[in-house]
């Protein structure tokens, strides 16, 4: 089944289309991307994942057209962040 995996640090962002055998979870997924390798500071034990924008669990299955996302953590509480006007 055709999926996607997408991820984005401060500089690069990233979208892999690829392929999984029916029944794959979230984390079989990932780690058939390469996503790991390319971006060794991802740290799955503390980063959450989703699928279309929601929380989604490791050993959640995905469906054909999922796309699978890896969330960075935030480094700014936005209520303590001024805000811009520009």
């Amino acid at each position: 089944m055709n999926i996607g995996v997408a991820y984005a640090d401060k500089f690069k962002q990233l979208w892999l289309k690829l392929e999984v055998p029916d029944g794959s979870t979230v984390m079989q997924a990932i780690e058939k991307s390469g996503l790991l390798e390319q971006f060794p500071e991802i740290d799955l034990s503390h980063q959450k994942v989703g699928i279309f924008g929601k929380i989604a669990k490791l050993d959640a299955v995905v469906e054909e057209g999922s796309r699978i996302e890896v969330y960075r953590e935030i480094t700014a509480d936005p209520e303590l962040v001024e805000r811009r006007d520009d």
